[in-house]
């Protein structure tokens, strides 16, 4: 088995004004979709990230503040999973509780070096 990144791109909740009750909902999704993974035993870890971020680039160190890509999409956290294939992961990351949100999944594979 191999280790695949699945990284979280969207728009932050706080932007898209959700409701308390449809954030409750949205977090219910989350935790659905993580227990399956869990017990399907292919989830290895994650996490949900803080919205502000910076970035050092350069010989100059140059800081700057996110969000890093366009339309103020950011990362919101990833998932690490085992799979055969890219393939399964794509299977894996139909369950991702925010396409409906125009949300996406950015699939990496983890490279594992040898010791």
């Amino acid at each position: 088995m191999k280790d695949f990144m699945m990284i979280f791109l969207g728009t932050p909740y706080e932007e898209l004004g959700l409701s308390p009750e449809e954030l409750q909902a949205r977090m219910g999704k989350w935790m659905d979709w993580s227990a399956k993974m869990g017990e399907a035993g292919i989830l290895k870890g994650g996490n949900a990230l803080h919205a502000p971020a910076k970035r050092v680039t350069g010989p100059n160190r140059v800081v700057s503040d996110g969000p890093f890509v366009e339309g103020k999409e950011l990362i919101g956290g990833y998932y690490v999973v085992q799979a055969e294939t890219f393939e399964e992961v794509v299977k894996i990351a139909e369950g991702y509780p925010d396409y409906d949100l125009e949300g996406g999944v950015e699939i990496r594979e983890v490279i594992v070096f040898d010791r």
